[in-house]
């Protein structure tokens, strides 16, 4: 017992001590957190200055102020950017933390490379941390990002220095259930997300409260206000409340006064640290352009790869399409080095795996859009090729970013069609974008024409990318407002779709007026523009003793629709048949319409023509046919396109004296009064189609009379048949000494009381009556009519088909003894 109150006793002299720990921790946290404030006032009154002087920072290699080390941060923070091995500060860091921590608005542009997401991460965790939020308070910051790939890598960044800090942070980037991802949303601190499903998010997940919101990022401002993100962040900002901390980082920030009234911001400071430098882009990039036909850019980009095998390179394209396409087309080349592409269509765990892959790669080629344009961050990528020319000089800054980050050296190529050269050229120059052109070496190049024509015979798959490809890129190039760059008019897009594998170019729908106009009247032997003059060029320049394979000839014919080589041997050129005259056999496989007498009746010429024109009259139309060009001279040819000259044809009927004329004729005015007013030819008319119905009714009745006659008549002498045929049947009486019939005796006896009865009665009586109807035979309606008019002279049994069973036997003999 004594053991039991001494241990019941010890707990309460303890329980003092551990309340006044608790609130001494309390009050050492408190007094921590406001020196931290104050220094932090203090460096951000001087970064302010320093940002309102337009003064750039000091040599980092002198001054103290560009280590991690100097600024005024919590133990979490920088135990965590130690850990993670950051160390020195960037100029965009330097002067964007500072005034970050102190909860300034923000508007940040610095080059690509340059460590923006440590400046708006670093002041994220700092003012929760100041604000001493758990995960009872709810959401307190709001990252948003363009694209899922620099959502992830944002939020692994975000792990990497915020491992000692306990807040709760999530991604979301869609791709997942959003039911899932609802749940654990109302217990996150920190969020990652797109526009677009953080919106969904706002509309639809019940409990999801932003009220109490302290900071919003948007990385990447400008992409995110373009015009398939702008609706997006103009509804989801009214959600959020107005009193918060607003930043916004991009590479190529613009200054607008409508971008920041959309977004709320308020005094913010423009951080543009790089805004008097020399170059947009990083100084340790090297930058060239080539100028390439559109025709010859895969090849160009196949002999780039093949000659940099030992490198890690991006190949940037215009659309998803033309990326699906490449990359088969090059997987199926084998150029040796490892292959993988990226695009917006593919699933969200597809697209995770393949960047992962890509940065893990030591060398490797990675086709892809825009997607991976801004803000990943891929390490040590050699290369950015440019295969199409980008839509401004911001989406090319973003581009070229991808290599030469943190200082690191890079180099970038961009592919040109010469229509682009001038105008892209002049659009860098004003942007300080320092650009020059190489020529490509003709010993390098590597012809993989004729084997992207072979993979697309054989593979239908590759040539339904291909058309689609080809279709995507030209829709691109038609929407472009920068019309001094983009012309679609300039561009070959014969030759291109000859590149990619495609026998003709296929039909554009989103082509207007003149284009759609030549691509109409184009003449069936050659769809594609310009098909014969560059048809003749090639054979020309076409070598002696060349092999030729039937992939080349499949290639070269001019009419797309009829895949059949003999098709071109039926319709023949112009002039094929003055050339083959001494051929029998190509007269006798030649199929033409012969065009005889006045179909080509040339002598009437007309006075207006120019030489060389011709008017064909005689046809049968109002006007005559004029033959001023080819295309109309191979209407000859055809009887479809001649049937509207040719004129319509009338219906005609010919009288008893073989004379033609129409079966309708119009009566003349005069014709018409000189027989009588209109009433009176009605009544006329009327009265004489009336005698006609009649004589035609008496002529009808007649013709029935006499079918009925005829069918009476048939049937007499079918009965008379069938009564000759039961007297032949019937046994005859003889003498006595032969067989008597008895019956015939009884049958030959008067019957009592029919004495009375005249000779004619007894006559009747002794005539044989008619032999019932057998089952196979048909009376008529005549005969079926007087059977059922008589009266009195028994009953008539009718069978619709012979009895065939024992029950129909035994219903017929019932039938026959009611009688």
């Amino acid at each position: 017992m004594p053991a039991v109150r001494a241990g019941n006793r010890a707990p309460q002299k303890q329980k003092p001590h551990k309340e006044n720990t608790k609130s001494l921790k309390r009050k050492r946290d408190q007094e921590d957190i406001q020196k931290l404030q104050n220094a932090v006032d203090e460096n951000a009154r001087n970064a302010l200055l320093k940002n309102r002087a337009n003064k750039t920072l000091q040599d980092p290699k002198s001054d103290d102020t560009t280590k991690f080390s100097t600024l005024p941060l919590s133990k979490p923070t920088a135990s965590g950017l130690e850990a993670s091995h950051f160390q020195n500060l960037t100029d965009v860091q330097a002067r964007a933390i500072p005034l970050g921590l102190k909860g300034r608005d923000i508007l940040g542009a610095a080059k690509t490379g340059s460590g923006k997401t440590l400046a708006f991460l670093v002041p994220v965790l700092e003012k929760l941390y100041r604000a001493q939020w758990t995960e009872y308070d709810g959401l307190g910051a709001l990252i948003i990002s363009p694209t899922r790939e620099l959502a992830v890598q944002i939020f692994e960044v975000l792990r990497k220095i915020g491992r000692y800090h306990t807040f709760s942070a999530g991604l979301v980037i869609g791709g997942k259930s959003l039911r899932e991802e609802a749940e654990r949303l109302g217990r996150m601190n920190i969020l990652v997300c797109t526009p677009g499903r953080m919106l969904q998010h706002l509309d639809q997940t019940a409990g999801f409260d932003v009220d109490n919101l302290q900071i919003l990022v948007l990385d990447e401002a400008d992409r995110i206000m373009d015009m398939g993100f702008q609706s997006a962040v103009d509804a989801l900002v009214e959600h959020l409340p107005k009193s918060r901390q607003t930043m916004l980082f991009s590479a190529t920030q613009s200054k607008k006064v409508s971008d920041l009234a959309r977004l709320s911001l308020k005094d913010p400071e423009y951080v543009a640290v790089h805004e008097a430098a020399a170059a947009a882009t990083p100084t340790t990039l090297t930058q060239h352009y080539l100028v390439t036909p559109l025709a010859e850019k895969m090849e160009t980009l196949y002999g780039f790869i093949k000659a940099n095998l030992k490198s890690k390179m991006i190949v940037f394209l215009s659309s998803g399409k033309q990326v699906r396409f490449v990359y088969e087309s090059f997987r199926h080349l084998q150029p040796g080095i490892p292959l993988l592409h990226l695009h917006g269509r593919q699933k969200q765990v597809a697209r995770l795996e393949i960047t992962s892959r890509f940065a893990a790669a030591k060398y490797s080629c990675l086709f892809a859009t825009d997607v991976v344009a801004r803000g990943v961050d891929f390490p040590a990528v050699d290369w950015v090729v440019q295969m199409d020319c980008p839509e401004d000089t911001d989406t090319y800054i973003h581009r070229v970013g991808r290599t030469a980050r943190y200082e690191r050296n890079g180099k970038a190529v961009l592919f040109l069609d010469p229509s682009e050269e001038e105008g892209m050229v002049k659009r860098l120059e004003q942007r300080k974008v320092p650009i020059q052109k190489v020529n490509v070496r003709e010993k390098k190049k590597q012809s993989v024409k004729n084997q992207i024509q072979d993979m697309c015979f054989k593979n239908p798959d590759l040539k339904y990318l291909g058309q689609k490809a080809f279709i995507s890129y030209t829709r691109s190039v038609h929407l472009q407002k920068d019309k001094e760059i983009f012309d679609l008019k300039k561009l070959d897009l014969d030759a291109y779709a000859a590149s990619l594998g495609l026998p003709g170019a296929p039909q554009i729908r989103f082509q207007k007026g003149e284009d759609v106009k030549k691509l109409k009247n184009a003449p069936r032997a050659g769809l594609s523009s310009d098909s014969e003059s560059e048809l003749e060029e090639e054979k020309k320049k076409r070598k002696k003793g060349e092999v030729r394979t039937k992939y080349d000839r499949m290639f070269e014919r001019t009419n797309q629709d009829v895949l059949t080589s003999h098709y071109n041997k039926l319709i023949g050129d112009e002039g094929q048949a003055a050339n083959n005259d001494d051929s029998d056999d190509q007269d006798f496989l030649s199929v033409k319409r012969v065009l005889e007498g006045d179909d080509l009746n040339e002598a009437e010429w007309s006075n207006g023509l120019a030489p060389g024109k011709k008017i064909i009259t005689g046809l049968g139309g109002e006007e005559p046919f004029v033959v001023d060009s080819k295309r109309r001279e191979k209407m000859l040819k055809s009887k479809k396109k001649m049937l509207k000259f040719k004129g319509k044809g009338d219906k005609v009927v010919f009288d008893d004296e073989g004379i033609a004329h129409h079966p309708y004729r119009i009566k003349g005015e005069e014709d018409f009064i000189r027989d009588g007013s209109a009433e009176a030819q009605r009544q006329k008319f009327v009265e004489s189609e009336a005698v006609k119905v009649k004589e035609a009714d008496i002529s009808d009745k007649q013709l029935a009379k006499e079918r009925r006659r005829e069918k009476k008549e048939k049937r007499k002498a079918r009965e008379a048949m069938e009564n000759d045929e039961a007297m032949d049947s019937m046994p005859r009486l003889s003498g006595v000494n032969d067989d008597e019939d008895p019956l015939a005796l009884m049958a030959s006896l008067p019957i009592a009381g029919e004495g009375e009865r005249g000779d004619s009665e007894a006559s009747e009586e002794k005539r044989p009556k008619k032999k019932a109807k057998k089952w196979f035979q048909d009376d008529s309606e005549d005969e079926r009519e007087k059977i059922k008019n008589r009266k009195g002279k028994g009953k008539i049994i009718e069978v619709g088909e012979a009895p065939d069973t024992l029950e129909d036997y035994e219903a017929l003999a019932a039938g026959l003894l009611e009688d």
